[in-house]
């Protein structure tokens, strides 16, 4: 009888597996290296060696539609109930494949790179300090809302030239959207999605034609000098508004989390034993932000995870999973603050390596500074519980005392 992920208890739904999937992500590590997850028609990888092989093999894709039709490939009509939210998706830098990924890689990284990034750190300083003091202000706090959420996206705002009264709204569809990565989605969230990424594809337009008449010193500003389409600017920045705040909010929840549930290595963090920048990739590697990234296989015979695939297969990869594989980190499940082990899978790798890298390792550097310099014995104000969903992990709240 062929063993799949439920026998281990692999259950998005189940809000035990939510809280704490480690154990199950484990049990599955220590049993194969390929496992079938039917209810998504899809194997699962585990294995860290396994999941950066898989990033980096040619004959996986994010998508197929660069080499097949949709009936060539055995699947539905593209977009189907969900039109706008697929419009908005299709020249997402996450999705696409060489060439179209090349290409437009290319032309973002000319005016989105390291150095431009880097430049940003004494903005980014400004907007946390506000942003903290804020919620320092209060006798206890909810560090994700009070703090990491408009933060984050007030960074982003800045760096696109977004006006920063939209943020709330850009909040809103921003979750609205993100739900459709799920393994589980509600039809009333697919709706909800459906209607966001709409609203969201004009507002980005209007912005687009606000630049073309007044360009400003901003990102948007540059993206649309370039040589791009109009659709392909919409989906870089939604792209990029998106990830740029998601998955930083959820990283340093999900980290703060820990480190106050481990005193030891708060002190150590805290009392400058350990520098930020070396903290930020623990929180990173310890408890992913994002659990799972999908691709499929493109051609007959992938050899991968001691299995060989199909073409019309797809793969899961658990980005979690492999950051707590004692083959490649010593002690995995242990919390160590001062690991500052950087080839973690928590950006991705290969072609697709997260072109947002350098801006989330600037913003939870700075957020972190800031945190100890102002609350150094900040403590949890009860026990924060997950949002409900696995792909994407982030805490509902996360209450703190200063």
């Amino acid at each position: 009888m062929t063993v799949t992920a439920s026998d281990f208890g692999f259950d998005p739904a189940d809000p035990a597996f939510i809280a704490d999937p480690y154990p199950v992500l484990a049990a599955m590590r220590a049993s194969a290296r390929a496992i079938q997850y039917p209810e998504r028609d899809m194997w699962l990888l585990p294995h860290f060696a396994d999941v950066h092989a898989a990033l980096r093999h040619r004959a996986l894709g994010r998508i197929y539609q660069h080499r097949f039709s949709d009936e060539e490939f055995g699947q539905p009509a593209s977009g189907g109930a969900y039109p706008r939210w697929a419009e908005s998706e299709r020249w997402s830098l996450l999705n696409l494949e060489a060439p179209d990924h090349t290409r437009l890689r290319r032309l973002i990284s000319s005016v989105f790179t390291a150095r431009s990034v880097a430049a940003l750190r004494a903005e980014v300083e400004r907007i946390s300090a506000t942003h903290l003091a804020g919620a320092l202000a209060d006798q206890q706090f909810d560090l994700i809302s009070g703090y990491a959420q408009p933060f984050s996206i007030a960074v982003i705002c800045t760096l696109l030239g977004v006006p920063l009264d939209a943020a709330p709204q850009l909040l809103d569809w921003s979750h609205a959207i993100v739900k459709m990565y799920e393994l589980q989605n509600t039809a009333t969230e697919r709706d909800i999605a459906e209607a966001a990424a709409d609203e969201f594809i004009e507002y980005v337009r209007g912005l687009m034609e606000q630049r073309r008449r007044t360009p400003a010193d901003d990102l948007i500003s540059a993206l649309v000098h370039l040589a791009l389409t109009d659709d392909e600017i919409v989906g870089t920045v939604i792209v990029l508004l998106n990830a740029g705040h998601e998955a930083t909010v959820n990283t340093l929840g999900n980290g703060m989390r820990a480190a106050l549930l481990h005193p030891t290595e708060w002190h150590r963090l805290s009392t400058g034993q350990v520098p930020s920048a070396t903290a930020v990739e623990e929180f990173i590697r310890w408890d992913a932000p994002l659990q799972m990234f999908e691709r499929w296989v493109l051609d007959d015979g992938v050899e991968l995870a001691g299995r060989h695939f199909r073409r019309g297969e797809r793969i899961g990869m658990l980005f979690g999973s492999a950051n707590r594989d004692s083959a490649r980190f010593p002690d995995a499940d242990s919390f160590d603050i001062g690991r500052g082990d950087t080839g973690h899978i928590g950006f991705g790798g290969g072609t697709h390596f997260c072109i947002g890298a350098p801006l989330a390792r600037l913003e939870l550097d700075v957020s972190l500074q800031k945190l100890v310099a102002r609350a150094p014995g900040l403590q949890l104000v009860g026990e924060p519980s997950y949002q409900p969903y696995f792909v994407i992990r982030g805490l509902r709240e996360l209450v703190v005392s200063p």
